[in-house]
């Protein structure tokens, strides 16, 4: 591995499901010598998906880091799923990358999943470049692509290069920045390829496209307009380096095309990546909070700094136990050091540190600003933890789960398999924050919550198959969330006895709604904190308010789109307002204000778009309509109409078996969850008379 940050390329391969990220991955390790025989997804034997479930389904669930080498550069690469219900997997790897690779379909173009992650990209600034795959497919068409990614993802999208041929015709490309054809060899698996003059066919296509190209880069960046003006053209040595300072700074997108399965255009996409995407030393210094003093701070991304680094993936690993996924910002992580972490305010011992290959690893003994690796052996530690240096300890930004929205009841085959549930469970959640579980007090079950139906199909596989836990499950259930309409405040007085002591506090508590989607927000005013100074008090009010929070007040369901204050205290004394009264007043206090604050169910609605011949239309909003669904547009792409529209997951069990028996088979959708609405008055008598 390169000590020279410039030489680093940290990237991910991101895409809609079936856009073709696993493939490309394949062929980007073929061709870059790492792997001397590719896989293919339909034979289940790709390098990046080596969980059992990913190779019988032919999808990616976990997202797999690997490291390979092109032309005296290191790029680790992270392939990402592509299935809406393992979204939080392309969330964190975003997350700590430094650049990205947008896959595309040349027939079905941006998709739903496609703008989810290109909004992930934009909240992490993430640059990226554009792959257009499958353009020997009936139905590819380049120029539609591009165009949707400049009205459907307003991106500043420009080719760098563009395809000789299309369809089966399909067979290299017209490099922009060179002015040559690249024409690959088949028999050669694409290894061989020529590269000569343009097509005289082609040449006006070719150079049109350059011409836009010099444009768009001219007009975008300063520092070539005046060439540009003089000469009305830049030269290579002036055009590439000014493309690369844009898709830096964010403002550019190169679109490249090709087919990863027949080999065609991969090696391009490599030369994009070296040559446009940012190394860890072209990024911004990492914004990090000062853990003593609250302050912002900043850490360079440079090996002479103080150690900052983010745990962002947990997996576990049958060989080695448990591995966490790092990525180092600043200073290095050292085999046999010592890293302290700032949310438990421990040190953790690095006992082993590997660079990774997949499924396998390469023992190392040191990760240095810029590296992707995993160390073993942390004690207590999950996904978004920051391991730092203790000399001036800071913590990085947390890592977001999205809400599931969906669960069911699980239970073990015996009683004798309950704790091994239970821990098999918790090491499936410490891995994966979308996956969650809790024990229903009024009824006793087990309950475990999911992003969907396949998600949660995978978790109780994995329990069966590497758990060795098996487990009987109830059907998959919506999971609905609460909140309130109207703001409220309430004063509750706890004073119990409980094992023969006295508890007793009282606490004003004040709720108010927030905005869709802004989440929950727990604080103390200042009154309350200048009354009760004790740290340790105070969390317990803050503990006690989650806890209501999390179980909500209408149907045990957890809360959200609430502001929750703890506004002021009457103490006893100090020996009857204790951490119990505090804790129990909380949370109880909490129920009572926001029952009186006009509690409402919200319902998870999901955007979906369906691909349907012309012929069946009506049939498809006839029944968006019977499922309560909102169509938002209608468009034509090709010879077939795509249906948008939004509609409550709850209407959604069983839709791929509707849509094949009202089209015929014919039809196709994607959904992905949108946001929590209030449910109407009919669903929540529903759920309330459960």
């Amino acid at each position: 591995m390169t000590s020279d940050l410039t030489k680093v390329r940290n990237i991910g391969i991101v895409a809609h499901i079936d856009a073709g990220k696993t493939t490309t991955t394949e062929r980007i390790l073929f061709y870059t010598g790492k792997i001397h025989k590719h896989g293919d997804v339909h034979d289940g034997n790709t390098t990046t998906d080596f969980m059992v479930q990913e190779r019988e389904r032919g999808i990616t669930i976990q997202s797999a880091a690997i490291s390979c080498e092109w032309k005296g550069m290191s790029i680790n690469i992270i392939d990402t799923p592509g299935h809406v219900d393992f979204t939080m997997e392309v969330e964190r790897s975003l997350r700590v990358l430094d650049g990205a690779v947008c896959v595309f379909c040349s027939v079905g173009g941006v998709q739903p999943q496609s703008e989810t992650v290109w909004r992930q990209a934009d909240r992490y600034n993430v640059p990226r470049v554009a792959f257009v795959n499958k353009m020997d497919r009936m139905g590819a068409d380049f120029a539609r692509v591009v165009d949707e990614l400049r009205n459907k993802l307003k991106a500043n999208a420009c080719p760098v290069n563009i395809p000789i041929g299309k369809e089966e015709g399909f067979k290299g490309v017209v490099d922009l920045i060179e002015m040559k054809a690249i024409v690959y060899d088949e028999a050669s698996e694409g290894k061989k390829f020529t590269v000569g003059d343009i097509p005289s066919e082609m040449v006006d296509d070719a150079q049109f496209a350059r011409a836009e190209l010099v444009e768009k880069v001219a007009d975008l960046d300063e520092g070539v307009m005046e060439a540009f003006l003089e000469k009305g053209d830049l030269t290579n040595d002036e055009l590439v380096p000014a493309i690369r300072r844009l898709v830096v700074a964010g403002k550019f997108v190169p679109v490249l095309c090709g087919t990863s399965l027949r080999d065609k255009g991969v090696q391009p996409l490599l030369d994009a990546v070296v040559a446009y995407l940012p190394s860890p030393a072209d990024r911004p210094p990492v914004a990090a909070t000062d853990l003593k003093s609250g302050d912002k701070v900043e850490r360079r991304q440079e090996a002479s700094e103080l150690l900052t680094s983010l745990v962002f993936k947990i997996a576990t690993d049958p060989y080695v136990g448990r591995l966490f996924f790092v990525r180092v910002y600043g200073g290095v992580l050292k085999k046999g050091a010592n890293a302290y972490n700032p949310r438990t305010k421990k040190r953790e011992r690095i006992m082993k540190i590997v660079r990774l290959f997949a499924d396998a690893q390469i023992e190392v003994d040191e990760l240095s600003a810029g590296d992707i690796g995993a160390v073993v052996g942390l004690k207590d530690c999950t996904t978004g933890d920051t391991l730092c240096s203790e000399m001036k300890p800071c913590y990085l930004e947390r890592i977001t789960a999205p809400q599931p929205v969906m669960f069911m009841a699980i239970e073990p085959k015996s009683s004798a398999d309950k704790d091994k549930l239970v821990e098999s469970m918790k090491a499936l959640a410490a891995e994966d924050p979308t996956c969650q579980f809790r024990e229903d007090e009024e009824t006793g079950q087990t309950i475990l919550s999911g992003m969907g139906e396949l998600h949660l199909e995978i978790l109780v596989d994995r329990l069966k198959r590497e758990f060795k836990c098996a487990a009987n499950t109830g059907k998959p259930m919506v999971s609905y969330a609460e909140t309130i309409t109207v703001p409220a405040t309430k004063k509750f007085s706890f004073d119990r006895e409980l094992a023969g002591k006295r508890h007793a506090v009282s606490l004003e508590i004040a709720v108010s709604p927030l905005e869709r989607g802004k989440g929950v927000e727990i604080s103390l005013s200042r009154d309350f904190k200048n009354l009760v100074v004790d740290k340790h008090l105070q969390e317990c009010v803050e503990q006690g308010l989650a806890d209501g929070v999390a179980t909500g007040v209408l149907a045990r369901f957890p809360m959200t789109d609430i502001k929750v204050e703890c506004v002021s205290a009457e103490l006893v004394d100090p020996e009857v307002s204790d951490e119990v009264a505090f804790r129990s007043a909380a949370m109880m206090g909490f129920r009572e204000a926001a029952e009186s604050a006009a509690p409402e169910f919200l319902e998870p609605i999901m955007k979906l778009e369906i691909t349907t011949p012309p012929e069946s239309v009506g049939e498809i909003l006839g029944d968006l309509n019977a499922r309560r669904g909102n169509v938002l547009d209608m468009d034509m792409r090709g010879d077939f109409q795509i249906v948008h529209a939004r509609v409550p997951m709850a209407q959604m069990f069983g839709y791929s078996t509707a849509i094949r028996s009202l089209t015929k088979g014919r039809a196709s959708y994607s959904m992905e969850p949108d946001m929590f609405e209030l449910a109407p008055k009919a669903v929540r008598e529903d759920i309330l008379s459960r």
